[in-house]
């Protein structure tokens, strides 16, 4: 079975691995640009791209596929059996979809059809998503719209980043992949004509969708006069990008703990001990006499604890402008030194 591999970050490499190790034959691989991804001006690979290259296979970086129309060519001499798509970041054409006989498939991080589109698991923590999970979907010319071959679940945990969580996603994506790929094969090779009753494709529910658009820097911003939940579950999902302002300085929040007394059994004991600590100091954990953004009280081994709109976050991983991230004490240090003159100032 010739395959053609779509994808461009991270995520995308374990199904690459994967589908070699399983002796597929990969006559190519389609990946984004190269970009300049840091503060340098150096261009540097996509990671597929950069894992594809070390795996000796032709790769090809266009622009704009749908406008291409000399790559499109290309592609199609490659004579790929499937074409296997994910995280591309391009929308395939119609000319494209067209090619493969044995059809294009995506692997998409979401339970279709919630979250179709560019951002499924920061949009699935930051919505607190109880549950996700990985489709292998039939493709068509609507946005992330075609029926479902394979899938699974996987539940959330209130501490899980974005991070963690693609890269759990990731590696059941590469898996599922691997049960997909011989029933396609199978129902192709089938000489009666229907693959999509072969296969007993699912068509996704009309009920239930939801777009996760792409992310703006706004989005990054924490606005503390919202609730601890809300900013707890920003900072995980957009981990490790949400920031605050300490002193003039950008200041990268990443990682935090809601002390709210609901959610006590999914707090780490750190946890639970600041929330004791900060209610017998302020004898009231509604916090209604302190205003967003303020400091209430410090832990050199733990991190602080700042106000909300409600109750309060307890921040215990960040990363000052220009500075490494850390935790605990050396967090404390970094913020410069913060004792107990300290509480009552504010995050902007």
């Amino acid at each position: 079975m010739k395959v053609l591999f779509w994808g461009t970050p991270a995520y995308a490499v374990n199904a690459l691995d994967a589908l070699v190790d399983a002796g597929y034959e990969l006559v190519g691989v389609v990946s984004q640009p190269d970009r300049r991804r840091s503060r340098g001006k150096t261009l540097s690979y996509s990671p597929v791209k950069a894992r594809a290259l070390e795996l000796g296979l032709k790769v090809f970086t266009p622009q704009s596929i749908s406008s291409e129309s000399d790559i499109q060519a290309q592609l199609a001499e490659l004579k790929a059996d499937v074409y296997v798509v994910v995280a591309f970041g391009q929308i395939l054409p119609v000319e494209v979809l067209a090619q493969a006989p044995q059809g294009c498939w995506n692997g998409h991080g979401s339970l279709l059809p919630r979250w179709r589109g560019a951002a499924p698991i920061e949009w699935t923590l930051t919505e607190r998503d109880n549950q996700t999970g990985v489709g292998i979907m039939a493709m068509e010319s609507g946005l992330d719209t075609g029926p479902i071959l394979v899938e699974e679940s996987i539940n959330i945990t209130l501490d899980e980043n974005a991070e963690r969580l693609a890269q759990r996603l990731s590696e059941l994506t590469a898996k599922l992949l691997l049960e997909a790929l011989p029933l396609i094969s199978i129902a192709s090779n089938d000489s009666r004509g229907d693959k999509a009753k072969e296969l007993s494709l699912r068509n996704q529910s009309e009920q239930g969708i939801t777009y996760a658009h792409m992310l703006s820097k706004q989005d990054f911003i924490i606005t503390w006069n919202r609730s601890a939940l809300a900013i707890h579950l920003q900072v995980m999902g957009f981990y490790p990008r949400t920031f605050t302002t300490w002193n003039g300085k950008r200041l990268k929040v990443l990682k935090t703990e809601p002390l709210i007394p609901e959610l006590i059994d999914q707090l780490s004991g750190d946890a639970a001990l600041m929330m004791d600590k900060v209610n017998k100091s302020s004898k009231s954990m509604s916090m209604e006499q302190s205003k967003p953004g303020e400091i209430l009280f410090i832990s050199e081994s733990i991190g602080l604890v700042v106000a909300t709109a409600d109750y309060p976050v307890l921040i215990r991983k960040a990363q000052l402008e220009d500075k490494q991230p850390v935790e605990g004490q050396a967090f404390i240090q970094q913020m410069g030194g913060l004792n107990g003159e300290a509480i009552g100032k504010y995050f902007i």
